[in-house]
Order: C-alpha cells, then sequence, then structure tokens
C-alpha cells in the first residue's frame, strides 16, 4: 500500500501527502513528503466525509458519496472512498490539477480496493 501512495504523490502534479483512512478517523497508512501530521489530517476529513456523505445520501437524496474535493487558501485535498469504511485522501498544492488528482487518484483507490 505504501508504495501505490508514494506513486501517486509522484505522479500528481503539486501533491505532498496520500494516505488511507478509515471512517472513524485512524490512520492506516500515509506517505508525505511534507512534516505534517497524517493521523490529524485524516481524522479532521473522515469527519468531513462522513458528514457530507449524510448529508447526501440522507437529507439530500443525492446517493452515495463518490468523491469529495475542498480548496483551501493553503491546502486542498481530494478524497475517494474505498469501499465503504476507508478512503483514499490527497493533499496538494496550489498548483495543483484536480483532474490529474481525481484521474491517478480514482485509479489509486481500485488497486488499494484490491488490497483492503
Amino acid at each position: 500500500m505504501l508504495d501505490q501512495l508514494t506513486q501517486l504523490v509522484r505522479d500528481v502534479d503539486g501533491a505532498w501527502a496520500a494516505a488511507i483512512g478509515g471512517l472513524d478517523g485512524l490512520l492506516i497508512e500515509g506517505h508525505s513528503t511534507a512534516a505534517t501530521d497524517l493521523s490529524l489530517l485524516i481524522a479532521e476529513h473522515a469527519g468531513l466525509y462522513r458528514a457530507a456523505s449524510t448529508a447526501y445520501s440522507s437529507t439530500l437524496n443525492g446517493g452515495q458519496t463518490r468523491e469529495m474535493y475542498l480548496r483551501g487558501e493553503r491546502l486542498s485535498v481530494y478524497l475517494h472512498p474505498i469501499r465503504a469504511e476507508y478512503f483514499l485522501l490527497l493533499a496538494v498544492d496550489a498548483r495543483s490539477n484536480l483532474g490529474q488528482a481525481r484521474l491517478y487518484g480514482r485509479d489509486t483507490a481500485r488497486k488499494l480496493e484490491a488490497t483492503l
């Protein structure tokens, strides 16, 4: 799993971290090229992902959440589910390409699904 996360960070322009997290907020595996706390990133984004999933499926009748992208001034994160209980987190900087993050992130999530 670590090899796939490391390769994802290498392949996506502007990516600096990739991790697998559980919806319970626990870090499963991660790789970062920056001094950052991946456990904190996973914990915070798991809560956001759970809230968005509940809103889409229950409140808005939008069905199952397929992906989520949050963009801030200094941090952007792409999330993609891996089975029902895990998700892939890809952290990118301001010069990142969302299309590239989605393409490579989705492909990596599919590969990781076979492992988990």
